[in-house]
């Protein structure tokens, strides 16, 4: 059987305000128009997670927001505290107990693009992908039944794009 991770870190966000809290700061206006280009990007693809794993920063929930009309289904939205400017491994562990055949996590630099650069065997050819940039997802395929058994180096790259490849498509 195989599983499909959609990874996306967060749209860009704003900082307009410099006394909102870092876990409160919304999406900008470039940041909400990425989201809703994302979302149209992954269901011209017919990339549709099941199960979506959020962290509950306020910037990750409105990338969400953003993406979500563009797919058909009902999603399941987990919010998950724990993913909240998390490390590989948190992230790692987060994803072990996730369900459903293709599950989207929603994330933060920099523990994002590394958790990304460790968890594929071979990273895709677009420069974009280390540095990880707003709005950067990555589509992986696993050759596991369930996600407990996911690890590193075992995801083939699908897909990988940043908001502002889109319009060039």
């Amino acid at each position: 059987m195989t599983k499909r991770l959609i990874l996306t870190r967060h749209a860009k966000s704003s900082w307009d305000d410099p006394l909102t809290p870092d876990h409160d700061r919304p999406l900008n206006d470039r940041g909400k128009a990425a989201a809703a280009d994302l979302g149209q990007w992954l269901a011209s693809r017919d990339y549709i997670p099941q199960v979506v794993l959020c962290s509950d920063a306020l910037r990750t929930r409105k990338t969400w927001s953003g993406i979500a009309p563009a797919l058909p289904g009902d999603i399941i939205l987990e919010l998950k505290p724990a993913l909240y400017h998390a490390g590989p491994d948190v992230m790692l562990a987060v994803l072990r107990h996730a369900r459903g055949d293709t599950v989207m996590m929603i994330g933060h630099n920099p523990g994002i693009s590394e958790f990304a650069a460790r968890l594929v065997a071979r990273p895709p050819l677009n420069p974009e992908f280390q540095r990880y940039p707003t709005g950067a997802t990555l589509v992986a395929d696993f050759a596991i039944d369930d996600w407990s058994e996911v690890g590193w180096g075992m995801g083939a790259v699908d897909d990988f794009i940043v908001p502002r490849e889109i319009g060039a498509l």
